[in-house]
């Protein structure tokens, strides 16, 4: 029986001004670009076509057609039960640097290859690197301390041509190190990144995975299945977010000079408490917290600079010396 139809809006307006993802999902123009997605596509019980969220399998399908159509990436797949990420929300993050590099210019968001970014945890997908290469032409270099999504990062960058020596991979042996071991001496990075582990153990992990299929199939689920996947060094660490978090601003401090802008997500609103706190005894120079949302999900930039104005001037003429 079709239920009644909802009210979609046009645009998603929580999503950034430049995402290509704004508009709902047309899985027509989707199925041209990668035909492989058209065996998951059904109509829902709003006559709507749709894929199953809840089947991990139609999400990467999904994702492969979202990368083949608006980035053109022809080759892209990560191991099984790896983490599958959801493009729209990866995107808002390298748009909302992009301004962020954009204010420290006078409000123009530097382009090209000399913009250096170090992406910390990288992941199997090597998505940040993907969308942020084909929408400002930046390089990156991206680290994990999993061998296997690097290897798996590296396949994707060599099946793509034109990510080849755009994208450098940087395995870090140290699982509490972030910055010790991987920026090296006289590199500056523009900006880092980071989507960090979320949970604090396994067992919140899974709680937290009910919660959303839950959410997701509006009846009640005893198995977690993780539809987007995850291995265990991608969704939990010890201390979870908020330690990870402080230990990264801790580990800053000592790379003051190589980054222009440190940045990292916060999912946790209740964590931007002791992050702001961390920030101050850490003694930065600026920090901001910039908002951001998909669906019902709000999450948040936090970034933070121990630059002082004449040094961000000095670092931003470097750019156009570059150019």
């Amino acid at each position: 029986m079709i239920q009644k139809k909802k009210e979609h809006p046009i645009e998603k307006l929580k999503l950034h001004p430049r995402n290509r993802h704004r508009k709902r999902y047309d899985f027509k123009i989707l199925i041209q670009s990668f035909p492989e997605l058209a065996q998951f596509v059904k109509l829902n019980e709003y006559n709507d076509e749709s894929i199953d969220f809840f089947n991990p399998e139609a999400v990467k399908m999904l994702n492969k057609a979202l990368l083949k159509h608006f980035y053109g990436i022809d080759n892209w797949n990560i191991p099984q039960n790896y983490l599958c990420p959801p493009i729209p929300g990866r995107a808002d993050y390298i748009h909302y640097i992009a301004d962020l590099l954009g204010d420290s210019n006078n409000g123009k968001i530097p382009l090209g290859n000399q913009i250096k970014c170090l992406d910390i945890g990288v992941g199997a997908s090597c998505i940040y690197p993907i969308i942020g290469n084909k929408e400002y032409g930046w390089s990156f270099t991206g680290t994990d301390i999993d061998p296997v999504s690097l290897d798996s990062a590296s396949k994707i960058i060599e099946a793509n041509t034109f990510l080849k020596g755009k994208i450098e991979l940087r395995l870090q042996s140290h699982p509490k190190d972030i910055f010790y071991g991987i920026i090296q001496k006289d590199e500056r990075f523009d900006i880092t990144l980071c989507n960090p582990p979320f949970h604090s153990s396994l067992k919140e992990a899974q709680t937290g995975t009910l919660r959303k299929l839950r959410n997701l199939k509006q009846q009640k689920i005893t198995r977690p299945t993780l539809n987007f996947g995850g291995q265990s060094k991608e969704l939990w660490c010890e201390g979870g977010e908020a330690r990870f978090i402080n230990d990264m601003i801790i580990q800053s401090i000592r790379f003051s000079g190589s980054c222009f802008w440190f940045s990292t997500l916060v999912s946790k609103q209740s964590n931007l408490k002791g992050i702001n706190k961390a920030l101050e005894k850490a003694k930065v120079v600026e920090a901001k917290t910039i908002s951001l949302g998909q669906g019902n999900k709000i999450s948040r930039i936090i970034a933070w600079t121990f630059l002082s104005k004449e040094q961000q001037k000095k670092w931003i003429n470097s750019w156009k010396l570059q150019e």
